[in-house]
């Protein structure tokens, strides 16, 4: 892979944005340089390698150069530039819904490209775009935001469904993966904003003697 393609672009910018929501993450825990570099890179590779182990190729994180160089550099310079810490959540948030968005629609395309079916491909886009997050979020000692009640998983699955139903009636890819991209990051953005959640179990009632 040498030329600068339009899913080679979405994924360089994925892996960019997820690099800086992991390394800034590992800043609100105080962890040192090599620590924060490690959470962003880890988060920034790790949806990527897991979808190209499931379509049996191998991983872009380890036959290109220019992923884990992207990955590393974004991560320092989050470390170097990070604002102030009590505007840190919000910018994870951010950069979090962003790579959510770019991930889980190269994800999906790239499985429809090795010929898994669109139900696989998306199931494939959206582990790729969970994967990173929930990486960073073990590696902090967070609770994985996929398993919370925040619409995630869910804005992703969107996100992948509409890709492939774009990309099987002709759209261009690079119309399609913004449009796609757009429509993820936006909804995960509104369900923040609105505290959007999935349901929970209800509380077992009191018991009465």
């Amino acid at each position: 892979m040498t030329s600068l393609s339009p899913l080679l672009v979405a994924d360089l910018v994925g892996i960019a944005v997820f690099a800086a929501s992991g390394a800034t993450a590992g800043v609100v825990k105080r962890l040192d340089l090599f620590g924060v570099v490690f959470v962003g890179f880890t988060a920034a590779l790790g949806g990527g390698i897991m979808r190209d182990v499931f379509i049996n190729v191998q991983p872009n994180a380890f036959a290109d150069w220019r992923y884990a160089v992207v990955a590393a550099l974004c991560a320092g310079a989050a470390f170097w530039l990070h604002p102030a810490v009590s505007r840190l959540r919000w910018t994870v948030l951010v950069l979090d819904a962003a790579g959510l968005g770019l991930f889980v629609v190269t994800g999906t395309l790239k499985a429809l490209d090795a010929g898994v079916p669109p139900i696989g491909a998306c199931i494939i886009g959206m582990i790729t775009g969970i994967g990173g997050g929930l990486a960073r979020d073990l590696l902090t000692g967070e609770i994985p935001t996929v398993l919370r009640r925040e619409i995630y998983a869910v804005a992703g699955l969107l996100g992948c469904a509409s890709v492939a139903a774009l990309d099987a009636t002709g759209v261009q890819r690079p119309a399609a993966i913004a449009l796609a991209a757009t429509l993820t990051f936006v909804l995960r953005m509104v369900a923040i904003r609105r505290n959007w959640s999935a349901p929970t179990p209800s509380p077992n009632p009191p018991e009465h003697s």
